[in-house]
């Protein structure tokens, strides 16, 4: 199959590495320093140092081109980029089938990545998400990996699923993906909570409770958008939460793990050099859980912390002294 990879950052360059074996792979990108780079030394040392590109790869800057020749284009851009490369998918006319690995809430919009592609390109494209406890680091390693994908169309899901699958990086079709869209982002809220658990040094029964926890919050919010409940006990789920809570590589984590330490948002972000799509993603989670009224306590308390509001401190003081409710643990 042809593919075409649209960003070149960790999950573009991860991804073009693991399907180069069995796929002719283009991977393009909008920075062109980072394109000659890696043509001429066959790593991303921007966004995925270490990880050798096999020579089979096609570096590219020229979009049309890219999507012209492909058969399945996967987007890999963070999610504030998802529309306007849809926008320019839309001015070319392209129809290739689609799948995308970024993961939240538009910003301003809250609509999930489903939305922003139907709004664009229509009801009738063909697309779904590519979703599940994965880091980029470990899929350009050929470490095993399993993850879930998504499609309203489930033809599509198994078909597209099978034609990707290899023995490092195992695919799942999945028919929910409005419920694997929802975990996807709402597990990157969890994290950055998870890492100031740990900045704090609140041991770990306050993390396996916080994790717990958050995976109720995770299902509230998306069985209320549509998604099915056993969807958040599988890859997209639990998987991808418990990785990215516990994951030394999680950048979420390392979000709360400095505002733990006393940094401003700021300087955690300047330090981190990448984008953590939690902390966006926070404030639409809880701005959507009170429009929908769904108690989301931990969400809507990285969201103050995230927002100058509270302390981290302060916030686990205010989760803890809740009030207990009568609802399953």
């Amino acid at each position: 199959m042809k593919l075409t990879l649209i960003g070149a950052g960790a999950w573009g360059s991860a991804l073009s590495i693991a399907f180069a074996d069995s796929h002719a792979v283009t991977l393009w990108s909008r920075e062109t320093d980072v394109a000659e780079e890696i043509e001429a030394t066959r790593e991303n040392r921007r966004f995925l140092p270490g990880y050798r590109l096999p020579d089979s790869i096609a570096v590219s800057t020229d979009f049309a081109a890219a999507v012209a020749q492909a058969e399945l284009l996967i987007i890999a851009t963070p999610i504030a980029g998802l529309r306007p490369t849809l926008e320019r998918l839309k001015a070319l006319s392209c129809r290739t089938p689609l799948l995308w690995v970024c993961k939240g809430f538009e910003a301003e919009t809250g609509k999930l990545p489903h939305q922003v592609v139907a709004e664009v390109l229509g009801d009738d494209a063909v697309c779904g998400a590519l979703s599940g406890p994965s880091f980029a680091e470990e899929v350009a390693a050929a470490q095993p990996t399993a993850v879930a994908l998504a499609a309203n169309d489930p033809c599509f899901a198994r078909e597209t699923a099978r034609a990707l699958h290899s023995n490092r990086l195992r695919i799942y079709a999945n028919d929910d993906l409005v419920g694997v869209e929802v975990g996807g982002a709402v597990k990157n809220v969890l994290a950055i909570a998870t890492g100031v658990c740990d900045g704090l040094g609140l041991g770990l029964n306050s993390r396996a409770a916080l994790i717990t926890r958050g995976l109720a919050e995770i299902a509230r919010l998306g069985v209320a958008l549509g998604g099915q409940r056993e969807t958040f006990m599988g890859l997209a789920g639990m998987g991808d939460l418990i990785l990215t809570c516990t994951g030394d590589l999680s950048r979420n984590r390392r979000v709360g793990l400095g505002l733990a330490r006393g940094q401003t948002l700021a300087e955690v972000l300047v330090a981190l050099g990448h984008v953590a799509e939690g902390v966006y993603t926070a404030r639409e989670t809880d701005r959507l859980a009170r429009e929908l009224d769904i108690d989301m306590p931990i969400s809507a308390a990285v969201a103050a912390v995230l927002d100058g509001r509270l302390t981290a401190a302060a916030a686990v003081d205010q989760l803890m002294a809740r009030d207990p409710k009568e609802e399953l643990a």
